[in-house]
């Protein structure tokens, strides 16, 4: 805290019996309307930053925050980091800082729906946090039970984890709301499922092909959670119990900021793996810049087109 910043909360207590000082707003780092482009890490941001016009960049609690034009769009791109947590503070930190009208996440994701392929890019209607859970009480060899009084728990299980809704916040209420799902704006989705003609990278490096032609799928749902899925069996689980297309770990966080803040979302995750469910290793040491930069050309696509 500043020596002058001091003497004003010296002087404020003195004069009105305060019992604690705080500190002034941050300023704001940009009065344009902005459009918020965020991805988890540099290789998913990498096409979308080249083709920034007129760029200026501001570090802010040591993230790279680009202002600029992409698309004839008004935009501010930054890296949200990989995780829950990471991508949660760092939105609500743009949030602050500048005036965000709307976000776009675009990166990769693991596929969850056998129907779908590497490559191909996904625009979910909805996302959740599917490891808000309980870790249940083994009451039987293999039988898992919640506490009696936790009534929320009402999704299949897998194993000992039970999901769960989770507590929200928001400018919208001065109540606690419980939900699981935050939609994507329908107005973003409906000008995305107008888009066509994109094209899609099959290939990467030589000899680095995928083995189908990439699609542009929408609907569905996407889930996040904390942990990096290299599991079948979960994916399998995640699929039944979600019907979710993907899953990552910082969508659903962001996107219940969003609703938070009642800013406007859609999230493009194109497939960099199957999360687990491939044959071998995983493929995302593979695959992840092809899928990266398609999701990218998708967002791009869609900026042009879109009129909010």
């Amino acid at each position: 805290m500043s020596s002058r910043l001091v003497s004003w909360c010296a002087a404020g207590l003195l004069a009105v019996g305060l019992a604690g000082c705080a500190s002034a707003p941050a300023p704001a780092a940009d009065a344009t309307p902005r459009i918020a482009v965020i991805s988890a890490f540099d290789p998913e941001l990498a096409l979308l930053r080249a083709q920034v016009r007129q760029p200026a960049v501001q570090r802010i609690n040591g993230v790279e925050f680009i202002t600029g034009e992409l698309e004839g769009r008004p935009v501010v791109l930054f890296l949200s980091g990989i995780s829950m947590t990471n991508a949660a503070m760092n939105t609500q930190l743009a949030l602050d800082r500048f005036k965000v009208s709307h976000i776009v996440f675009s990166g990769i994701a693991g596929g969850v729906n056998p129907g779908l392929h590497i490559g191909d890019v996904t625009v979910p209607e909805r996302w959740g946090s599917y490891l808000e859970a309980v870790f249940a009480r083994e009451v039987k060899p293999g039988q898992f039970q919640p506490p009696g009084w936790m009534k929320d728990a009402t999704l299949p299980n897998f194993g000992m984890v039970h999901p769960r809704p989770v507590g929200v916040r928001s400018a919208r209420s001065d109540t606690l709301e419980t939900r699981f799902w935050f939609e994507a704006d329908p107005q973003m989705l409906a000008a995305a499922r107008q888009l066509g003609g994109v094209q899609l990278q099959q290939c990467g490096k030589p000899q680095q092909c995928l083995s189908h032609a990439p699609q542009l799928v929408f609907g569905g749902t996407g889930v996040s959670g904390q942990a990096f899925v290299d599991n079948a069996k979960f994916r399998e689980y995640t699929f039944a119990t979600f019907r979710a297309n993907v899953l990552d770990m910082e969508t659903s966080a962001v996107a219940q900021v969003a609703y938070a803040n009642r800013v406007p979302y859609i999230a493009f995750r194109s497939l960099s793996d199957l999360a687990g469910g491939g044959e071998g290793e995983n493929e995302i040491g593979t695959f992840f810049q092809i899928a990266a930069d398609n999701s990218a050309k998708v967002v791009m696509a869609f900026l042009r087109q879109w009129k909010p």
